[in-house]
């Protein structure tokens, strides 16, 4: 998967144009690239496409139309999009009420490392977090971490093949049976691995 460049992003006067037909396709896209885990976390898979969007919408909402402010986002959000060999998810724990968000946040500690998807009847997947910088401490995890899902060769060929895929959470705090991600979930996720990678 090639990285964004100045060259893929539209200017803050094109973007105004665009902005409102481009929001509905990734609206459109985005559904079938989200799982719900439980009632309160929720797997929110990344792409080219998404990640242009966000880097669209920073631009706009910081008004940088500058070149080193337009790489500094580059450098910043290129690192979420899959390289062929893997699967990239934002994850986020979601209450409404602060209160029971903080204290949920003090007992997840950890619940990052503790999700997992499982191509097929290969090991589960877990995944290497939080890559740009911590996001726990001793008395509570953030309510938002970055997931990097490493696939093998073998998970990759079934993928292809139109394998199942599962996810869950096994955080004692927090836990989720296995679940089926939806056909129209999988073969999204499946356009993020490259055919290459199983040689």
């Amino acid at each position: 998967m090639t990285a964004l460049s100045r060259a893929d992003l539209w200017s803050l006067e094109e973007y105004a144009e665009r902005r409102p037909t481009f929001r509905t396709e990734i609206m459109a896209h985005k559904k079938d690239r989200q799982v719900a885990l439980g009632e309160h976390a929720r797997l929110y898979f990344e792409d080219k496409l998404t990640i242009r969007y966000q880097i669209q919408e920073m631009l706009r909402i910081e008004k940088v139309f500058e070149a080193d402010g337009i790489n500094e986002e580059l450098e910043a959000y290129n690192p979420l999009i899959p390289d062929g060999h893997n699967w990239k998810a934002t994850f986020m724990i979601e209450y409404d009420e602060p209160q029971e968000r903080a204290q949920q946040l003090s007992q997840m500690i950890g619940i990052e490392d503790k999700v997992w998807l499982q191509v097929e009847s290969c090991e589960r997947v877990y995944p290497i977090t939080d890559e740009d910088l911590e996001r726990d401490n001793e008395h509570k995890t953030s309510s938002v971490h970055f997931l990097r899902f490493e696939l093998t060769p073998s998970m990759i060929a079934a993928v292809h093949r139109g394998g199942t895929v599962c996810t869950g959470v096994d955080h004692p705090a927090y836990t989720v049976e296995s679940m089926l991600l939806a056909p129209a979930v999988r073969d999204s996720l499946a356009n993020d691995l490259q055919a290459s990678a199983i040689n």
